[in-house]
């Protein structure tokens, strides 16, 4: 089928695009499914599990087809990187073919729901090389450049119309994932995680991390996002400016739980569905440019939901 989106990204004209939410919280606490490792690929191999993901993305396609909206269509391959192998007890080959078929899985669902009235764009997910709540090392450009080509690479061969570093903790390792990203000819999109403090893991305010990056790759992001935050740890810091206006999207946190309470908890924070939603309408309000949303732990489709209704409304 090929990538349809790769060198014009629909989002990038203003539209208003969703995404899909908390796809780990939501499956183990609300459908009871056991995630190996957090994990998500690692579901796709048993036919239960597969079925599991498609019906969680259906959901959101449909959400959007309602609501006449893009969509960004995640894969699932957040963990699915050699850092994580060891844990996994995955083969090099193993995580090749697992991003292979994450990315076959979305690009048969794009072609599922075809009729929806706004673009879907297929988007291949990186998560952090370590911990996205508790980084172990800072990581040079230059180590993260070597060591994000691999997986970039796999992608690279897919149908992925962009890829997404999601849940990022600092602008060193995101400076040498878009460097090889340009490298691949895939657009980036760089997500970074904030704590209760507005500041990213590493201690680096969310303005001099977007600087940072944009600095060292000669703007080289298709756009920002915030993720795995609630809107309460980061929201006053967004003013209009440069670097504010680089950031397109958001995926919020139900919880306004620290990563550290969140990492232990052992039950669902879902939050206020509606609560979050009206918090995403006065963000948008004052930083207009932003149109692309959904959801991160704690939240499923029915905070994205109310978050659509919110901002159409």
């Amino acid at each position: 089928m090929g990538a349809k989106y790769r060198h014009a990204l629909p989002q990038l004209s203003g539209d208003t695009f969703l995404t899909d939410a908390g796809i780990e919280t939501d499956l183990i606490f609300n459908h009871g499914i056991e995630i190996r490792e957090f994990a998500a690929h690692t579901l796709l191999p048993d036919m239960a599990g597969r079925q599991a993901v498609a019906r969680y993305l259906r959901g959101f396609l449909s959400l959007a087809r309602d609501m006449r909206t893009g969509f960004i269509l995640d894969s699932q391959t957040w963990k699915a990187h050699a850092h994580w192998a060891g844990d996994l007890r995955a083969t090099t080959e193993d995580l090749r073919l697992a991003n292979h078929d994450a990315i076959s899985l979305i690009s048969n669902l794009r072609e599922e729901f075809a009729g929806n009235e706004k673009p879907i764009v297929l988007n291949g997910v990186i998560g952090p090389r370590g911990d996205a709540y508790e980084p172990e090392d800072l990581i040079s450009p230059e180590e993260s450049e070597r060591y994000h080509s691999e997986q970039m690479g796999w992608l690279a061969k897919t149908d992925v119309d962009m890829v997404s570093a999601i849940t990022f903790t600092q602008s060193g390792e995101a400076i040498g994932i878009v460097r090889a990203a340009q490298a691949a000819g895939l657009p980036i999109v760089i997500s970074f995680t904030v704590e209760t403090d507005g500041r990213l893991p590493s201690g680096q305010p969310l303005s001099e991390a977007i600087e940072a990056v944009d600095d060292a790759t000669n703007n080289g992001p298709a756009y920002f996002m915030v993720n795995c935050a609630h809107p309460d740890h980061f929201a006053g810091d967004l003013i209009d400016s440069s670097w504010g206006r680089r950031i397109r999207g958001l995926r919020c946190n139900a919880s306004r739980m620290s990563h550290a309470e969140l990492d232990a908890c052992e039950t669902l924070d879902d939050g206020n569905p509606r609560e979050l939603a009206t918090q995403y309408r006065a963000i948008r309000s004052a930083l207009p440019w932003l149109n692309v949303f959904g959801g991160c732990c704690g939240s499923d489709l029915r905070h994205v939901t109310q978050i659509a209704s919110a901002l159409a409304a």
